[in-house]
């Protein structure tokens, strides 16, 4: 039986080097499950794995799209498992690793995801809809036609709004009605990190200032003189956002900063409502323990002979 070992949690927990620390441990290959890191030139904001760890540790799903180009769930499940079969052929252990709960649990649980096509028009429709500040108002719409999709959305997120009226409008069906799952052909094991939350919003708050130091505020200059445009959904982002707007004048850039972390907390308590504490399929490893041994010894304990022949 294929395996892989998939390592979720909130942002900024750790997940990044622990999948590092692993595939080297065992013959791994990393999957990335993150919204962002498919981008390409949008390296600070998204806190990609550096060169070096991807030279040592190959990368997959990173660096894949212009900042244009649309992007899907299901263009996403389909690379994913076309990269786990890629690893498996060559005798390694895929690590899918990330915080986008659609992400992994599309692959993990096989979601049978709609083809239903993009509508140019009536997507333009919504959007010139949710742009005067109308964004809400598709959010209870959403809850008016599919209350199961919209209880699953944030509010906020209105491409994920606009994308589950669009599916329910070309199928004549709610979207919840035709996510079906289908077991897929691989176990998982299925790590989580986590820690107290005032020590997560600490790790966060230091990652933003890293980001900062690193160069945050040129690298959003870069992606603006490159002709992507502020309005884009992948530069709609937390942090994105945030400078783009100080770029813009908007906002200063002390309180662009402070949105940036506030909006980084707000995303990591999110994540906890796709990656749930007490969901019985994940085995939660508190970053304050020895992580890389328990997760280690997890793996040996859980995937048996592969584990073992894996050391």
């Amino acid at each position: 039986m294929k395996w892989i070992v998939a390592i979720v949690g909130p942002t900024a927990v750790g997940k990044s080097r622990l999948a590092l620390s692993l595939a080297r441990a065992f013959g791994g290959e990393i999957v990335s499950a993150d919204s962002r890191q498919i981008y390409r030139y949008m390296d600070i904001g998204t806190a990609k794995p550096s060169l070096q760890d991807r030279a040592s540790v190959p990368h997959h799903l990173i660096d894949i799209i212009e900042p244009t180009e649309p992007f899907s769930l299901a263009i996403f499940q389909r690379l994913a498992y076309e990269a786990l079969e890629d690893i498996w052929q060559q005798g390694k252990l895929p690590l899918l690793v990330g915080g986008s709960g659609l992400y992994v649990w599309s692959v993990v649980e096989g979601w049978q995801i709609p083809p239903a096509p993009t509508d140019p028009h009536f997507r333009h429709q919504l959007e010139e809809k949710a742009a005067p500040g109308g964004a809400y108002s598709l959010y209870q719409h959403l809850q008016e036609v599919d209350p199961v999709s919209a209880s699953k959305i944030d509010p906020r997120n209105v491409r994920r709004v606009i994308r589950a009226l669009e599916v329910c409008e070309a199928a004549k069906v709610p979207f919840s009605q035709l996510q079906g799952k289908q077991k897929p052909p691989f176990n998982t094991l299925i790590l989580g990190l986590t820690c107290r939350r005032d020590k997560l919003y600490d790790r966060i708050d230091d990652r933003v200032d890293k980001m900062m130091n690193q160069g945050l505020v040129e690298e959003v200059r870069g992606l603006a003189a490159r002709g992507y445009s502020f309005d884009l959904p992948a530069m709609s982002s937390v942090g994105y956002r945030q400078i783009g707007q100080f770029l813009q004048g908007e906002i200063d850039l002390t309180a662009a900063i402070q949105q940036i972390k506030f909006e980084t907390h707000r995303f990591a308590r999110h994540q906890y409502a796709w990656f749930r504490l007490k969901d019985p399929r994940i085995h939660w490893l508190d970053i304050e323990d020895d992580i890389e041994k328990r997760a280690s010894r997890l793996i040996r304990e859980e995937m048996g002979n592969w584990g073992r022949r894996l050391q």
